[in-house]
């Protein structure tokens, strides 16, 4: 097959050339970018919000983190939802005393949802765990500045359905604690993710039937993952494209889970897709949380990982995603 060779993010096959589908999806969407672009000419000029994930980085001090984030020009951070109980997580003091020392502000908050504390569990102990898990993460995001905690609808490491009834006892339960979203004006953003690690709401059109069960403005918003949307989906950018203003936030690993640049992903296309529905707007953040391959990443927040790996994972993410973002604004 012979390539026209062109410039950054405008590669194109030979015109005469038969486009596979996914190519028709992308020459649509780069249409819609470029006529974006003549448009609106600022947008050249404004950038996507990045954020880090700080989960991933197990029990490393939060210190450490901000060091490494400011070092590589990271200005927003996704705090690990870590207030497990009253005892333990981020005191708000100590956390805004230290992220203010390397110019990071609070973009929001990751909920883990694990067994323990499972919106859609058949035991009510467990539900009731979930309720004030969210009621304290809640606290945590306000306190510090943040705009959404992530919500996952079921439990992260249980991908068997306990019964039929797992979509109705979280919606259910989650509707309990929703009103305390808007009290703390924090956005819920529900988070799809793939078969092999969750028992359901594996896709953003999960999501939306879940958002529209749940009936509550404080429960409106998408956190989307591109490592579950490359299984889930038929399409990454055009889903995130038709998505709109939803997506509040998007998690970002290449194909392989690790940093960004290291895989086959199409970040061009992303990117084009998150300024076609005004991601440079308000707060709306683009997230890496590069996790590695494998099943469950949960254990990974418990575990004492390579300072050096991670100065890896964000320098080479940060870099080419800044470069990419660049390279399809001068298309």
């Amino acid at each position: 097959m012979r390539v026209v060779r062109a410039h950054g993010a405008c590669l194109q096959p030979e015109e005469n050339m038969e486009l596979q589908n996914f190519e028709k999806k992308r020459k649509a969407l780069t249409g819609s970018f470029r006529t974006l672009l003549k448009t609106k000419p600022a947008l050249r000029k404004q950038s996507i919000k990045l954020s880090w994930s700080n989960w991933g980085f197990g029990i490393e001090p939060l210190e450490t983190t901000a060091r490494r984030l400011n070092r590589y020009g990271v200005e927003w951070i996704e705090l690990h939802g870590n207030r497990y109980g009253s005892d333990l997580g981020y005191r708000t003091r100590e956390t805004l005393k230290t992220l203010k020392r390397f110019n990071l502000r609070v973009a929001g908050v990751c909920g883990m949802f694990g067994p323990s504390n499972d919106l859609s569990s058949n035991s009510g102990i467990i539900r009731q765990n979930a309720i004030d898990y969210i009621r304290r993460q809640l606290d945590l995001c306000h306190d510090t500045g943040g705009t959404y905690l992530l919500v996952v609808p079921g439990a992260v490491g249980r991908p068997t359905a306990c019964d039929s009834s797992e979509f109705e006892r979280s919606v259910e339960t989650l509707r309990l604690v929703a009103d305390e979203f808007i009290k703390a004006r924090v956005r819920g953003a529900v988070e799809p993710i793939r078969s092999a690690e969750v028992s359901f709401v594996h896709t953003f059109e999960d999501a939306r039937r879940y958002i529209q069960a749940v009936n509550h403005p404080g429960i409106r918003h998408i956190n989307g993952d591109v490592y579950h949307m490359q299984v889930e989906e038929s399409n990454i950018a055009d889903t995130l494209f038709q998505a709109g203003d939803r997506v509040i936030n998007l998690h970002l690993a290449d194909s392989n889970r690790c940093a960004l640049g290291d895989g086959s992903l199409d970040i061009d296309a992303i990117i084009m897709a998150l300024y076609c529905t005004g991601y440079t707007q308000g707060n709306r953040f683009a997230t890496p949380e590069p996790l590695g391959p494998g099943g469950d990443p949960y254990p990974a927040m418990f575990g004492k990982p390579s300072a050096a790996l991670l100065d890896q994972l964000v320098a080479t993410s940060v870099k080419y995603w800044r470069a990419r973002e660049t390279a399809v604004k001068q298309c």
